[in-house]
């Protein structure tokens, strides 16, 4: 088919990668702006990414501008569904087939940037992004990748709970740990609806930034000592035992929920700590308008709660690519043009290019606009990025479920779940 442009479907079997070519037909290139098609050599390049049909859609939205752009630069989108995409792009790049520009998580830039796999970004225009949230693709001080968008962790807060239990909704700028343990214990004894859902382990990490320290270093290493873990156990334990937490059992079931079928869907808990782009969907699920709130903070100031700028997501050029120059221009396109804004909108989070930021946000309504609202009033309060995350963080994470399921259920006290959960991130850590 003359002038198609394509896409691949990526997914993972047990043992093997099926990879099945599909073609759709998109616009032309004979944009104006975009040069003398005959007079510039052709450019193929390829893009990879993983996420929903929607995702899938707005990206080749995006190709297909670019390309009407700069018609002497074809690009091929290659897309998978999460649990392939990691290990496709990991043999990608081990048998240096790596596509040329790639969408990347938190959990495993380190890996490739240690690796040395990843571009060097010199020719993105930054200017309209917040210096705190581009260093989330930064590897010492080198700019490997770019934010395509930013989350922040807050607790959705249900306020028909909180009228139920004759609760006012706190103000989230003033609020500290003891408001939220006599907030939580009341609703839990008005309603029998518990405080919150089960603290995953990003918590720990806002609770670590607000003892003046980072779950985990700039060099990679587990961050707080044991008896600072033990106290966050200790603390887990006693709101549990309050019925801040749901008990042990409940705690289980949560791990393996579904976000619909979570407690804070469900109407089972007054708060459910979650990322600020899941506001919609379960507001949604739970049929309330949910209203996101800051982490209660140490000292009652809103810049101790220890809340960072998360990158929703990352794109970056493969250090191999024979078109660098291509790569960095497809990049800037993608992060810094309305156009592309506007086809992303906030499927991968609220876009860091400022000016984007703002043609999405006139865009969208409900609790969409909601989420932006927050997330612009946080750029005054985030002045400290989260370190990259290390190698073998996912083996870190199931460690600590592993261990305060153990603590929850009696079996270990928090001393000795600090301890060997300590020696078991160290342990990965080291390894």
């Amino acid at each position: 088919m003359t002038g198609t442009k394509k896409f691949t479907r990526l997914s993972a079997a047990a043992a093997a990668v099926a990879l099945l070519a599909v073609t759709a037909c998109g616009g032309g290139n004979n944009a104006e702006g975009g040069g003398d098609e005959d007079s510039q050599e052709q450019v193929q390049l390829r893009f990879a990414w993983w996420g929903s049909e929607l995702r899938q859609a707005n990206s080749m939205a995006i190709i297909e501008a670019f390309e009407d752009e700069y018609p002497h630069i074809s690009v091929e989108g290659e897309f998978a569904d999460w649990a392939g995409y990691q290990d496709l792009l990991a043999t990608q790049f081990a048998s240096r087939d790596a596509p040329d520009i790639v969408q990347l998580d938190d959990e495993f830039i380190r890996e490739y940037a240690d690796r040395g796999v990843l571009l060097e970004l010199t020719d993105i225009d930054t200017s309209d992004i917040d210096p705190t949230i581009l260093e989330g693709g930064q590897a010492e001080g080198v700019q490997i990748a770019i934010p395509t968008g930013v989350n922040a962790l807050v607790m959705m807060a249900n306020p028909e709970l909180f009228d139920e239990a004759g609760v006012e909704l706190p103000d989230d700028t003033t609020w500290t740990w003891d408001d939220f343990d006599e907030i939580t214990q009341t609703i839990h004894e008005e309603t029998e609806a518990f405080g919150t859902n089960n603290p995953i382990m990003q918590v720990m990490r806002v609770w670590a930034r607000q003892q003046g320290e980072h779950l985990f270093t700039e060099d990679g290493q587990y961050g707080l000592s044991v008896e600072q873990t033990e106290e966050w156990f200790q603390t887990l334990y006693d709101w549990s035992q309050a019925g801040t937490l749901p008990n042990a059992s409940l705690m289980v079931e949560e791990e393996s929920a579904t976000m619909e079928d979570s407690l804070i869907a469900t109407g089972r808990a007054a708060l459910g700590t979650s990322w600020t782009n899941q506001l919609p969907a379960l507001t949604t699920a739970s049929g309330v308008d949910l209203v996101p709130l800051r982490m209660p903070s140490p000292t009652g100031n809103a810049e101790d709660n220890g809340l960072w700028f998360k990158n929703t997501m990352l794109i970056a050029g493969n250090a191999g690519t024979e078109h660098p120059e291509e790569v960095q221009l497809f990049i800037d396109f993608f992060i810094n043009t309305e156009e592309a804004g506007l086809h992303n909108m906030m499927d991968r989070g609220l876009p860091i290019n400022e000016t984007v930021r703002a043609a999405v946000v006139d865009q969208v309504d409900a609790q969409d606009q909601v989420v932006a609202e927050l997330i612009d009033s946080l750029g005054g309060e985030i002045t400290d990025p989260e370190p990259m995350l290390p190698v073998g963080y996912g083996a870190i994470s199931d460690s600590y479920t592993r261990y305060l399921q153990e603590v929850m259920f009696e079996r270990m006290t928090p001393a000795e779940a600090a301890e060997a959960f300590v020696a078991d991130a160290e342990s990965n850590l080291g390894s």
